[in-house]
Formats: C-alpha cells, structure tokens, sequence
C-alpha cells in the first residue's frame, strides 16, 4: 500500500481578510495543500512562521509592521528552507525587482487563475521559480535597459553553470538537475551560489532573467 503524501503547510499572509477567505478556499479545495494559519500583518507572519514552520509562505508585499520585502529578507536569513510566494496586486518594476532581490522563490499577481497560483504553491515547494508572465516581459526589458545605461558589468558563467542554469530556466529543481548532470544537490547548490555572485542575482528567477537579457539564455526557453 503506498504512502500517503503529507500535504504542503502554507502559511498565507495578507491584510485583507477577503482576500485571505478566497485564497484559502480554493488552496484547501485541492487533496495536497493546507493552509496551516493566516496572518493580517508581517509581525504575525514572522511570529506564524517561527511557530508553524510552513512550508510556503504566501505573501502579499504591502502589509502593515513589515511588508512581504522585510519578511522575504527576514526567512532568507533565518528560514532559507521555506518557500516564498509572493501574491499581489502590484506589478511595478520596482516592486518586482525587490522582490526577487529579496529572495522570494516566486511572484505572482492575484489577477492569475486559482489553478496558476495552485501550481506556483507546488512548484514553490518543489523547490521551482515562479515568475507570473505578465511581469516576465517587463523585467526582462528593465533588466536589459539598465545593463545598457551600466554597461557590462557580469563575469561569464562557466559551462557547467551554463548547463545549471539553462535548467533552472525549464523549471527543475535542484534534485532534478543533479540527475540529469549527474552530480549532488550540493554541488548543484553551489554552482547557483555562484551564478547568482556573478549575476548579481537574489533569487534564480532573477538570475535567469538577467541570463535571458544577457543573452546566455534563448527567451523561448524559460518555463518558470
């Protein structure tokens, strides 16, 4: 008899009780997810976190006593193995950029369909990026107009950091990359630290956006 899947704990954090009921509703409608506790704040989120420990923590970037930014920046540090979404309304560059630079494994608007934020909460949690489409082109052309203003700036990737992360960009997970490469979770960790040095990256979605701009990568290729 096979065992059951435990379910992915989610943690969801957003200051509107309406938005958290609708989100909440249909998480729990699917057989894998369950929303383990809410939070109206980013204090309660924080204290949430420590408490629960989720495994994805979803939240919305402004929120009263510290914004998904200062929470994103507060897990990476303490709870680097607790997946981040971030759900939101705002899709402004700057927004985004600090998202991403904060460490958020994935950005997704809340105009996106219950089955595409269902899918960025399991893709999250196995450890995938997560870029909602809408923003994918508007960073893509942020990044590249500020690398024109900058010059270049980026030291080349080698081409097994190549390999790493052309297979970030398809959407694999760290295990999933060591199959295909033949080599550990950790060595496969630590060709992204240093990708993400050479990048300048806080995040793998960042740093295949600025892959993609860069040209290292084909746009066509990216499924995050």
């Amino acid at each position: 008899m096979a065992r059951k899947q435990p379910k992915i704990k989610v943690m969801l954090a957003d200051d509107h009780a309406v938005v958290r009921s609708g989100i909440r509703l249909f998480l729990e409608d699917t057989l894998d997810i369950q929303v383990v506790a809410e939070a109206e704040d980013g204090a309660e989120a924080r204290a949430l976190i420590e408490q629960l420990q989720p495994d994805v923590a979803i939240l919305d970037i402004q929120m009263p006593h510290s914004s998904g930014i200062e929470v994103t920046r507060w897990l990476r540090t303490n709870y680097p193995h607790i997946g981040v979404l971030v759900l939101t309304s705002y899709d402004d560059d700057p927004y985004v950029t600090a998202v991403l630079q904060a460490g958020a494994n994935g950005f997704i608007l809340k105009t996106a369909s219950p089955e595409d934020i269902v899918k960025a909460v399991r893709d999250v949690h196995e450890g995938a990026s997560v870029l909602d489409p809408a923003v994918a082109h508007k960073l893509l052309l942020q990044i590249a107009r500020r690398q024109e203003e900058q010059g270049p700036t980026y030291e080349s990737l080698t081409e097994r950091e190549r390999d790493v992360i052309t297979l970030v960009a398809k959407g694999h997970t760290n295990k999933a990359i060591g199959v295909q490469l033949g080599i550990s979770d950790r060595t496969v960790q630590g060709h992204l630290a240093h990708i993400f040095g050479k990048l300048q990256a806080g995040s793998r979605t960042e740093a295949v956006m600025k892959a993609v701009s860069l040209g290292w990568l084909p746009a066509d290729i990216v499924d995050l």
